[in-house]
């Protein structure tokens, strides 16, 4: 089990790194849809129907293979204009609970 904090740098396709937001409250993981077209996930799996403070809304999911702390994951991501975010990924629960992490709001990294 690794111990990562609320912010925490991911690795996608082996060489980008970026760092993304952990948020226990998140239903699913989600990616800036342009960010995740640069990065060559374009195959869409579903969609979703999705409720959030902006109303609702139907996101693509995208498959998505990424390294969090040295765990390779590969997980649904709901792809999301995050343009005017502070982070364009967020890691949610349903990661958080493969039983992988613990979450440490005070760890830095």
């Amino acid at each position: 089990m690794s111990i990562i904090g609320l912010v925490e740098k991911v690795i996608f396709n082996k060489e980008t790194q970026l760092n993304a937001r952990i948020d226990t409250g998140a239903t699913m993981s989600s990616i800036d849809i342009k960010l995740a077209h640069e990065l060559g996930f374009k195959k869409k799996v579903r969609q979703i129907k999705v409720r959030n403070a902006h109303g609702r809304s139907v996101r693509d999911i995208v498959l998505i293979q990424l390294n969090i702390s040295g765990i390779l994951i590969k997980e649904e991501f709901s792809l999301a204009d995050r343009s005017h975010m502070r982070y364009q990924v967020l890691i949610g629960q349903n990661i958080l609970n493969k039983g992988f992490f613990l979450i440490n709001p005070k760890l830095k990294n």
